[in-house]
């Protein structure tokens, strides 16, 4: 089975209509509106639903989903966490990568020094950034070519060009 990816979480229901407002995850954050279907979290369990419409909506995005049709049903959702099924991205050219492939890669350095395991990834507008951990933390410039020298997804491993001290 694919794995689950979580692209977004539900804010709250929007109108009286069914329709909820969410946080999305995606780069840029309309393109959660081309998966479906989502598969909602909460405390209860994951669901299963199809998305009917949506659309931005100022910093938001607002989705019709099926089987969702008042806004008492919309409001329910609300924290839910929105996976998608990582075998429904489209695939990517070379030597791009999905921030969901990349968390988990060991990262070494060129010295061969072990920097940790890539836990998490960062935007900060100018570049993303990796977090590595291990004995400490590591945060790395995503920048292919200058610091980032090797990705071999299929190894589990990403080679840097970073000074372990820093």
């Amino acid at each position: 089975m694919s794995q689950q990816i979580t692209v977004g979480e539900v804010a709250g229901a929007f109108g009286v209509k069914g329709w909820v407002k969410i946080y999305s995850h995606t780069d840029p954050f309309n393109n959660i509106l081309n998966y479906s279907p989502w598969l909602l979290t909460d405390l209860d369990g994951t669901r299963e639903y199809e998305v009917l419409s949506g659309r931005e909506h100022g910093n938001f995005i607002i989705a019709r989903l099926a089987g969702v049709d008042d806004r008492d049903q919309a409001q329910k959702l609300k924290s839910s966490k929105i996976s998608v099924l990582r075998d429904s991205f489209p695939p990517l050219e070379s030597g791009q990568y999905y921030w969901a492939d990349l968390i988990g890669l060991r990262v070494t350095n060129l010295e061969g020094v072990e920097l940790g395991v890539i836990t998490q990834m960062m935007s900060t507008g100018a570049n993303d950034v990796i977090i590595a951990k291990a004995e400490r933390e590591h945060l790395i410039p995503f920048v292919m070519g200058v610091f980032v020298k090797e990705v071999k997804l299929d190894e589990g491993r990403m080679l840097v060009d970073w000074d372990a001290d820093f």
